[in-house]
């Protein structure tokens, strides 16, 4: 733990002193501000001390120092690089190092594309907006460590989102993330090759051990933040008596989350979409709560676990997720929801955000990633216009 340390000037401690000593000991300074330091006497006040105990008092000095020296140079590095990083410089911080400072938001990217689309982009740049004093972590499978990306990158979204303060992009390697995880034992057994839902059953994995180990909030990379979820222990009810995945929060070392991550491992069936995801928090959370259907915008709450409100995420449900791409008529203000989900796993048609389009998504995306509208869905607009010499 880093501890802060506070250090005042010779000035600041004379003017906490009384009138009737301030002249008494104005032409003692130098010894004052010594004696604040090292608790030691004034010289010329002190009796004599042999050599050797002379010499053992300037060896704690000088220890003192480099003690109080080495902590305030550890206190300038986080200071200056705690909320910014560029993917693999090694002077940089390690993700053990970022996620201990607790607290963090966590998104995964599972499969081996390198180049965040526009939907990714904006999950992580308003989270990074909603959450400042947070670091917003994205985890990528398909980045290694052999692999060198700058701000110089020509994947845009990497420039984008390197550029933020507090956003931190690391490779995603699960034998290490599933270290000291009942996870491990599964992890070390199947075979990818042969999973039928390899890329959504590796997350659902790697979300638990990494929320286990370290805390925070995990969010799917389909998920805008439109304002801080003040709980800290809870899980996403999708609709009544059934429990999303892809939005939950836990302190590190939870055992709610050390039980799913054991169910994991004992109800395995990677056959079954969801049977590793929002099936296994909502047969885990049933053991804990009798659940009931929500009245109104209330939430739920047993052991300590908040279960939020449908409306909390997913105010718009999966069958009508089609309407984050339409134009409405009155745009709906989410007076009650944190972040919305935009169900990209339905969008297999690939409906895309477009500059101009006045949609629901549109909006949104100018509202709480204006960056990223800027950048990915403006620029390349203008990049896809015809020009001029196109047009003779």
């Amino acid at each position: 733990m880093l501890q802060t340390v506070w250090v005042s000037s010779p000035g600041s401690w004379a003017l906490q002193e009384s009138n009737s000593h301030r002249q008494g000991k104005k032409r003692c300074w130098k010894c004052r501000f010594v004696r604040t330091i090292t608790r030691h006497p004034c010289r010329r006040h002190a009796p004599k001390r042999s050599r050797k105990e002379r010499m053992l008092r300037k060896i704690q000095i000088c220890l003192c120092f480099c003690f109080v020296s080495g902590i305030l140079y550890e206190i300038s590095l986080l200071s200056s690089s705690v909320f910014s990083y560029l993917p693999m410089a090694q002077h940089y911080l390690t993700p053990e190092q970022v996620l201990n400072l607790g607290k963090s938001i966590i998104f995964l990217e599972t499969t081996e594309r390198l180049e965040p689309p526009p939907l990714v982009s904006c999950s992580v740049e308003s989270a990074a907006r909603i959450y400042q004093d947070r670091p917003i972590i994205l985890f990528m499978r398909g980045l290694t460590n052999e692999t060198a990306l700058d701000m110089n990158t020509s994947y845009a979204a990497f420039s984008l989102l390197s550029s933020m303060k507090n956003v931190f992009i690391f490779p995603l390697q699960m034998e290490t993330v599933f270290q000291e995880t009942p996870l491990l034992q599964w992890y070390n057994k199947v075979v990818p090759e042969q999973e039928k839902n390899w890329v959504h059953v590796s997350s659902d994995a790697s979300r638990l051990a990494l929320i286990w180990k370290y805390g925070g909030i995990y969010m799917d990379t389909d998920v805008i933040s439109i304002r801080p979820i003040p709980q800290r222990s809870f899980l996403a009810a999708q609709k009544s008596r059934f429990s999303s995945n892809g939005i939950f929060g836990f302190p590190a070392r939870h055992k709610f989350v050390w039980d799913c991550m054991e169910n994991f491992v004992l109800k395995y069936n990677g056959n079954i979409w969801g049977n590793q995801g929002p099936f296994l928090m909502t047969r885990m959370l049933k053991t804990l709560c009798n659940l009931t259907d929500f009245q109104g915008t209330e939430d739920h709450s047993c052991q300590n676990i908040s279960f939020l409100n449908p409306q909390r995420f997913y105010p718009i449900p999966y069958p009508a997720w089609s309407r984050y791409y339409q134009v409405w008529d009155k745009s709906p203000s989410f007076n009650h929801s944190y972040a919305l989900h935009l169900w990209n796993f339905m969008n297999r048609n690939r409906k895309v955000v477009e500059a101009g389009s006045n949609t629901l998504a549109e909006k949104l995306y100018k509202t709480y990633c204006p960056t990223t509208y800027e950048d990915l869905i403006q620029n390349a607009k203008h990049r896809d216009l015809p020009s001029p010499e196109d047009n003779e």
